[in-house]
């Protein structure tokens, strides 16, 4: 190996056992002993990147992930495209919205975009004064949840909605305030989010197995909400955080670094089960017969407190 190469690949490995969150599980000269045999000819930075999957494979918890230069510019820090998905809201009549919230990746202009799009949803859905909200995150295949956060912020309500937990047991909130998020007490630079009209409004959340990630996360921030009650499938299994760590050639290291845990501390790193398991049915026709989404409106119009007869009236006011 060159000089380098053997730089390269010590300052990924360090930043794998520093940070990862099975560090504490990790053979570690193993690992490093496995990696520079794999690399042993390397001569630049590039010759190392196999070797460096190799060891996400071992260390990384299976939620992981290595960006090459190029990869970075036309992944992570591309802006949204056309065919850009963002949120999209409706009302479901009787006074009950719904919002969809997919998966974003990508540049801040992405997330940008994103936020306005979830918010001007989620105003339109609202103007009458939802008595009932359902939040959809089925086929949210993850990305950056402070996004989606921030678009579900007014329906979360203020206040402690999850957190972070390292390997050392050392927790970082999640909290609303003013309908926006803030992580560990730092705000993002979206400010803060016009109110819906019945911010105790009881939620149904939908999920299936495409739910993943980041997607994953926005279920846990609802789990423990009064009045929240989740339909659909188990998500995908990786309700973990990452942290993104550039290199010097540009590369980029996505690593597993904390779990996932809800408002009442409860921590996951699998597959998050719904309150009512609803399977998804396709019909002969190839379309799907919503059976999810029509379970959470019944449970709304009839099983929650808010959307019945004694609906609330819309609060006035910011």
């Amino acid at each position: 190996m060159s000089a380098a190469a053997r730089s390269y690949l010590s300052k990924a490995l360090d930043i794998m056992e520093k940070n990862a969150l099975l560090r504490h599980q990790v053979k570690w000269a193993e690992v490093r002993r496995r990696a520079f045999s794999q690399a042993r000819a390397a001569q630049k930075p590039s010759d190392t990147y196999d070797a460096i999957r190799s060891a996400l494979r071992t260390v990384g918890h299976g939620h992981s992930s290595f960006f090459e230069p190029k990869q970075v510019k036309e992944v992570i820090e591309a802006p949204p495209d056309s065919s850009f998905q963002g949120p999209e809201a409706r009302s479901l009549g009787d006074h009950v919205a719904y919002v969809s919230l997919p998966g974003v990746q990508g540049s801040d202009a992405a997330y940008e975009r994103y936020v306005r799009q979830g918010r001007e949803a989620v105003a339109k859905a609202d103007r009458s004064g939802a008595c009932g909200w359902v939040v959809d995150l089925r086929r949210n295949r993850g990305g950056n949840m402070w996004p989606m956060l921030t678009v579900a912020g007014p329906i979360l309500g203020d206040g402690k909605v999850g957190m972070f937990v390292d390997p050392d047991g050392k927790t970082y909130p999640w909290t609303i305030q003013n309908g926006s998020p803030r992580e560990n007490g730092r705000p993002f630079d979206w400010g803060d989010s016009t109110p819906v009209a019945n911010p105790d409004a009881p939620v149904a959340v939908l999920t299936d197995k495409g739910t993943a990630s980041a997607g994953e996360a926005v279920a846990v921030a609802f789990r423990g909400r009064p009045q929240t009650r989740s339909f659909g499938e188990d998500t995908y299994g990786a309700p973990t955080g990452n942290n993104d760590h550039r290199l010097s050639d540009g590369a980029m290291l996505i690593l597993t670094e904390v779990k996932d845990a809800d408002r009442t501390g409860r921590s996951y790193d699998a597959p998050i089960s719904p309150d009512e398991e609803i399977p998804t049915i396709k019909l002969r026709s190839g379309a799907h017969a919503d059976q999810v989404l029509q379970a959470a409106k019944n449970w709304l119009r009839n099983g929650a407190r808010g959307c019945g007869s004694s609906r609330p009236a819309p609060r006035s006011g910011p």
